[in-house]
């Protein structure tokens, strides 16, 4: 569960929200007008705490809505949204182009609301501080490399002695949009030293582990001395995760940031429909796994107090919310990408 922390954190947070004059404030166009009504969600556990964070912020503002967000990853989300089993999912991947005729409720809009990086956690008694090039990182989690003080991981730290331990790789349990860009970056920096492909699941070697969720995963690492595994920077940090500094396009070995991960995005292409890959992009500065997150809704509303209250959450989120990002460590949109996102808004059709 995941309300404590997000209790700890939204009593510090609601209260110096900053209002983005540029874009316009939530409160301008509250939900107040919608009447009572619940949003269910589900979807990304990437997104979670900032979405948990928000929701609190939002709610505080809107009596008359309740929302309510599952998790249950990526693809939970995205199947849960093309029945119509939720009103909007969260989703760090994108939809497959041969599922999106299965979608219920027609065409459906991608709501960039931040974007983090994917860390690389690990525990090793000893080890506080760990350099991992792409190739080496795709050994590592093909299975190809077994044991800690290999000389590929003893190359990329200046050939320090490391431990003799047994590596033990910790994944996704369930189909994710973290396991589908972490997998996308070892595709991309990995050369043929990444034979798994990628994707929301693959097929990892079978002495892995399997975590369920960010949170998950991060506990599993926790408990295991000679662990390693892919982690959202949030529930990472949470966990007091030690987390490796990786090899980026410019050669330089970054730790994950919030800095390295708003460098990333800068570099990216964003599409028309607001989609991009922040993934091993050039620079400097740019921490090369940072994965971008969307909100999901379907661009017609088929009913007016839910489609309301969707709406001004959206407006929430991409607004007087971008200020929360940070405090619950992701990166809040550049101003161009979320000014798109807010122009977005006027494509969500609601009944009269």
């Amino acid at each position: 569960m995941r309300s404590p922390r997000v209790r700890r954190t939204v009593g510090a947070l609601i209260a110096p929200v900053l209002l983005l004059a540029a874009c316009g404030s939530s409160s301008k166009n509250g939900s107040g007008g919608s009447g009572s009504t619940t949003l269910n969600g589900s979807g990304s556990t990437f997104q979670q705490t900032f979405d948990q964070t928000a929701i609190a912020a939002f709610q505080s503002k809107s009596k008359g809505v309740t929302i309510n967000y599952a998790g249950g990853g990526s693809g939970k989300g995205k199947t849960d949204l093309q029945s119509k089993t939720v009103d909007f999912a969260g989703t760090d991947s994108l939809v497959k182009d041969a599922d999106v005729s299965k979608y219920q409720g027609g065409k459906f809009l991608y709501f960039p609301i931040t974007a983090a990086p994917i860390t690389v956690s690990y525990k090793l008694n000893g080890v506080d501080s760990l350099q991992l090039s792409g190739p080496t990182l795709a050994k590592i989690f093909s299975g190809t490399v077994k044991k800690w003080n290999d000389s590929a991981i003893e190359n990329d730290n200046g050939n320090a002695t490391i431990p003799a331990t047994d590596i033990v790789i910790v994944h996704r349990a369930e189909a994710s949009g973290t396991t589908s860009n972490f997998t996308k970056y070892l595709v991309s920096a990995g050369g043929s030293s990444w034979t798994l492909g990628s994707g929301d699941t693959v097929e990892w070697p079978s002495s892995s582990q399997a975590g369920q969720g960010n949170s998950g995963v991060a506990q599993t690492i926790s408990n295991t001395d000679g662990a390693i595994g892919y982690v959202d920077f949030s529930d990472a940090t949470q966990a007091k995760l030690k987390f490796a500094s990786i090899e980026n396009k410019a050669n330089t070995f970054v730790a994950p940031s919030l800095a390295g991960a708003s460098a990333a995005v800068a570099a990216a292409t964003i599409k028309a429909d607001l989609t991009y890959s922040p993934l091993n992009e050039p620079g400097a500065n740019v921490y090369p796994i940072t994965s971008p997150t969307w909100i999901l809704v379907y661009a017609t509303q088929t009913d007016k107090a839910k489609g309301t209250a969707l709406k001004d959450f959206l407006n929430f989120v991409l607004t007087d919310g971008q200020g929360l990002a940070e405090g619950v460590n992701y990166a809040k949109l550049p101003t161009s990408l979320q000014q798109k996102a807010i122009a977005q808004l006027a494509s969500i059709v609601i009944p009269a």
